[in-house]
């Protein structure tokens, strides 16, 4: 572990830096597969979709850079490298010739609802260690990713 100015252990910085980590991976691996639904997605609401799913990778990137400099400020390393996302994210992986709408959206759906649970485990980490700082940005991200897991869900109603 690097110098930190945050007030905690380093065991504890070492665990709720590894479950950013975590959590790191699972939203590259969410930015990347949004950003395939993106390109290629097809249909009656190509656009509207295309749009959406633009803002929705816009989010997931800038989530990402939150998770990976909170993890430093704990005086730790943010892992993104395209191999070590691959072999540590917990998102289903993506079928690459998907191409219909509806379907990039139920698809998305599913990956939001697994990224949820992850990002709300993490959480309790960083509360188990007494890293409020870190659970009140993971209860952001939560926050964040609920409100768009909600408009996918909605274009899936009707």
């Amino acid at each position: 572990m690097f110098a930190s100015p945050v007030q905690l252990p380093a065991t504890a910085r070492e665990s709720v830096v590894a479950t950013l980590n975590a959590r790191l991976a699972d939203t590259l691996d969410l930015h990347r597969q949004i950003k395939l639904a993106h390109w290629n997605v097809k249909g009656p609401h190509f656009m509207l979709l295309h749009e959406l799913f633009e803002k929705l990778a816009d989010t997931a990137d800038a989530q990402a850079d939150t998770l990976a400099e909170r993890a430093v400020t704990l005086g730790g390393l943010a892992l993104g490298t395209s191999q070590h996302v691959a072999a540590a994210t917990s998102l289903a992986e993506y079928p690459a010739n998907t191409t219909r709408g509806l379907e990039h959206v139920r698809l998305l759906a599913d990956r939001y609802d697994t990224l949820l649970e992850a990002l709300r485990d993490s959480r309790r980490v960083a509360e188990a260690f007494g890293d409020i700082d870190t659970a009140d940005l993971l209860t952001e991200a939560v926050s964040t990713f609920e409100k768009e897991a909600w408009f996918l869900r909605a274009t899936l109603e009707g």
